[in-house]
C-alpha cells in the first residue's frame, strides 16, 4: 500500500485529487465488488415486486373497510405471519416499527417504565420494605452493541433515570460471556440486552445460555420478592445469515431489521406473549394501529417488502448460509495466500461460532504500524456517522 498525501474535498465531500497528481479513476461497474452487507443489503427483486404491487393495488388505509383498505390489511397480516415464521414466533407477538433503532429504544423504554410502574404499585412497608426501595432500574449490556442500544443507555445513565452495566467482551473468544453477565445482576436489574451477532467480527453471542441462566435466576428472585429480569437480543446481523428461532434463544424481545436481509428499511419487534407475559409500553400515541403499541398509519408497501424478504429467508436460509460461508472462506484463503504473515484474521476466535458472511482482518505493514487506526476506516466506516473513538470490538482483538 502506498502512502497517500492529504486530499482536499469537493463541495459534496468526495476526495479530490491534489493539483498535479494523477486523477483517480473509478473501476468499471463490472469490476466493483460490494462488501458492506452488514451495513445494508440491496433489495431482492422479489421484494421490489411485492412493494410495487402493494403501492399499485393496496394504496388504501389498512383501517378502512372498503376493498383497497382490506387489501392493505391482508398484506400486512400476511407479512406479520411471514416474519413470525422466520423467527419461530407467533404472529400476534410481532409489531412493525420504523427499524432497528426504534425497536431497541422501545424495549429499553418499556422495561424502565414497567419497573417504575410495578414498584409504585407494590411498594413496601416500614416493617417489610421493598428489596429495591429507592433503587433505579438496572440494565446490563455489553460494550460492543450497536449505538441504538449504547446511546439510549448512556443517556439514561447521564440523566440518572437508570443504572447500566457495560460488560466487556472476552479477549479470548470475542463474546459477552454468560458468567460475566450473571455476575453483574443486582436486585434492581430488569433487563439484559445482548446482540445475537456482532456486525464487525461476526462473533455469535451465547444468547441461549444467557437466557437459560436468567430464567433459572428469575425463579430464585421471585421467591425473594425481586423483579424478574427480561432478556432482549438485537438480531439485526444474524437474520438471513443463519437460522434464528426465538424458542431456542429463549428471549423475551428480539429486534428485526429488514435491510440486513435484502428487505426495505423498516423493522419489527418480537415480544414473547405480548401484553400477557412480557410488558410493552408505547412511545407514541395516536390512531391505535399495531394494537396501540405502535400507532401510526401502516406503511403497507414497506411492510409488504419486509414480509417477502422474511418469506425468502424462511424458505432458503440454509442455502444462503452455505453460499456465504463458501465465499467468505475463499476470500480468507486468498488473503492468506497473498499476504502470508502480514494478514491477521481478527474474527477467528478458537471455538467461537461466527456469521458465515463476515470477515474481519488486519494487514500489517510499515505504514499501518505508524497509524494503527487506518484499518478502522476500512472495516468500520459505516458503523458511525461521526466516529467518536475506535469501535469497541476492534480494541479487544489480538494485536489491538
Amino acid at each position: 500500500m502506498e502512502a497517500a498525501g492529504p486530499r482536499s474535498r469537493d463541495a459534496r465531500g468526495r476526495a479530490a485529487s491534489q493539483p498535479g497528481s494523477r486523477a483517480e479513476k473509478s473501476p468499471p461497474e463490472s469490476r466493483k465488488v460490494y462488501m458492506d452487507y452488514n451495513a445494508t443489503t440491496p433489495l431482492e427483486p422479489e421484494v421490489i415486486r411485492a412493494m410495487t404491487e402493494a403501492m399499485q393495488e393496496a394504496w388504501g388505509n389498512p383501517s378502512s373497510p372498503y376493498p383497497a383498505g382490506r387489501k392493505a390489511k391482508e398484506i400486512i397480516n400476511a407479512a406479520r405471519e411471514n416474519l413470525a415464521k422466520m423467527i419461530g414466533g407467533r404472529p400476534q407477538d410481532m409489531i412493525f416499527t420504523s427499524g432497528g433503532t426504534e425497536s431497541n429504544n422501545l424495549v429499553i423504554h418499556s422495561v424502565v417504565k414497567h419497573f417504575h410502574k410495578i414498584h409504585a404499585a407494590v411498594g413496601g412497608t416500614a416493617e417489610h420494605p421493598s428489596p429495591v426501595e429507592g433503587a433505579l432500574p438496572h440494565i446490563i449490556t455489553c460494550t460492543v452493541e450497536h449505538d441504538s442500544i449504547l446511546l439510549p443507555l448512556e443517556h439514561l445513565l447521564e440523566e440518572r433515570v437508570a443504572e447500566v452495566t457495560f460488560v466487556p467482551v472476552s479477549k479470548v473468544n470475542g463474546q459477552a460471556e454468560a458468567e460475566d453477565i450473571l455476575a453483574a445482576v443486582r436486585p434492581a436489574t430488569c433487563l439484559v440486552t445482548i446482540m445475537l451477532a456482532n456486525n464487525e467480527t461476526g462473533v455469535i453471542m451465547p444468547v441461549p445460555e444467557i437466557s437459560r441462566r436468567v430464567r433459572a435466576l428469575n425463579q430464585q428472585r421471585a421467591a425473594g420478592g425481586l423483579p424478574g429480569v427480561l432478556v432482549h437480543t438485537d438480531a439485526a446481523q444474524a437474520l438471513g445469515k443463519q437460522r434464528v428461532d426465538v424458542r431456542d434463544l429463549g428471549v423475551d424481545f428480539l429486534t428485526v431489521v429488514g435491510h440486513k436481509f435484502y428487505g426495505p428499511r423498516i423493522g419489527a419487534l418480537y415480544i414473547r406473549g405480548l401484553g400477557e407475559l412480557t410488558p410493552l409500553y408505547p412511545m407514541l400515541f395516536g390512531g391505535g394501529q399495531e394494537r396501540n403499541f405502535r400507532p401510526g398509519t401502516e406503511n403497507t408497501p414497506m411492510i409488504a417488502g419486509l414480509g417477502k424478504a422474511a418469506e425468502l429467508v424462511a424458505e432458503n436460509c440454509e442455502a444462503y448460509e452455505a453460499h456465504m460461508r463458501d465465499v467468505r472462506d475463499y476470500l480468507e484463503e486468498r488473503l492468506a495466500a497473498e499476504f502470508g504473515k502480514r494478514i491477521h484474521l481478527n474474527s477467528q476466535f478458537p471455538g467461537t461460532e461466527r456469521l458465515p458472511n463476515t470477515c474481519n482482518f488486519s494487514i500489517l505493514g510499515p505504514q499501518l504500524q505508524e497509524n494503527r487506526d487506518v484499518r478502522l476506516d476500512i472495516i468500520t466506516r459505516t458503523t458511525r456517522h461521526s466516529v467518536r473513538q475506535p469501535v469497541s470490538i476492534l480494541r479487544v482483538l489480538p494485536g489491538s
